[in-house]
């Protein structure tokens, strides 16, 4: 499969002399189409500097940073905000959700955002909506939905129209482990779908629903595990026999 996100010998540093923070030290990443990466360190760790690069939020001090094969620093500003604008979804801890839409209209706003006709985009988020079990909640107002339907929500936001790399932190922080796994799996299957998935986590048991942990530790990416069989294998006819 291609590969949507690529890190080389990625820095970060925050600030000058004695205040100088390094939050990512020659970090190599590469996710491929379809695959669902963990990430898991301590606090402090770059998790999520790792996730805003990733995402083009911010630059990298030192390193490149691919998506999709487009190398972000030969992009114009203006390119890579379309470029994040189109190919990048993002689902956060608290969901993020415009509370004065319904949940159909917050996963259409960023289809609308890009021009998109308000028909158009409301059918392409009913479609995303009907595939995570939500079309009943469609209508809903954020405070009419649960926590585990609110980041459900925020996961079809993410991954509505053509985007291809989804960048979670710490999706299932706010809510019960039921809850939890509901969006994990949500998350799963979205990279069975095609997406590219980065998860940071810091629940080993969210990270097992992953293809690959990615461990960081002060900047530095110090391990990478493959699980065995994650929670989702015990869903396969036959896959323990």
């Amino acid at each position: 499969m291609s590969t949507a996100v690529e890190l080389r010998h990625v820095s970060k540093v925050y600030g000058s002399g004695p205040t100088e923070v390094h939050a990512l030290r020659e970090v190599d990443l590469s996710v491929r189409s379809g695959e669902l990466v963990a990430v898991m360190g301590p606090s402090g760790s770059g998790k999520s500097t790792l996730l805003t690069i990733a995402g083009t939020l911010e630059e990298p001090t030192s390193g490149d940073v691919f998506i999709a094969g487009q190398q972000l620093a030969r992009l114009s500003r203006h390119d890579r905000a379309r470029l994040r604008r189109r190919s990048i979804g993002y689902v956060f801890q608290n969901y993020n959700l415009l509370a004065g839409l319904t949940a159909v209209e917050n996963v259409a706003l960023p289809l609308e955002l890009d021009g998109v006709k308000a028909k158009v985009a409301r059918a392409a988020a009913m479609e995303v909506l009907a595939k995570l079990d939500l079309a009943e909640r469609a209508a809903r107002y954020p405070d009419e939905l649960s926590g585990g339907e609110s980041q459900r929500v925020a996961i079809a936001r993410a991954v509505v129209g053509e985007r291809r790399l989804l960048l979670a932190d710490e999706p299932t922080g706010a809510l019960d482990s039921l809850s939890g796994e509901t969006v994990m799996r949500m998350l799963r299957l979205a990279s069975n779908d095609g997406v590219a998935g980065v998860v940071v986590t810091h629940d080993a048991q969210m990270a097992s629903w992953a293809d690959r942990v990615v461990f960081l530790r002060d900047g530095r990416m110090v391990d990478q595990t493959v699980p065995g069989s994650g929670p989702d294998s015990l869903l396969t006819p036959g896959a323990n026999a």
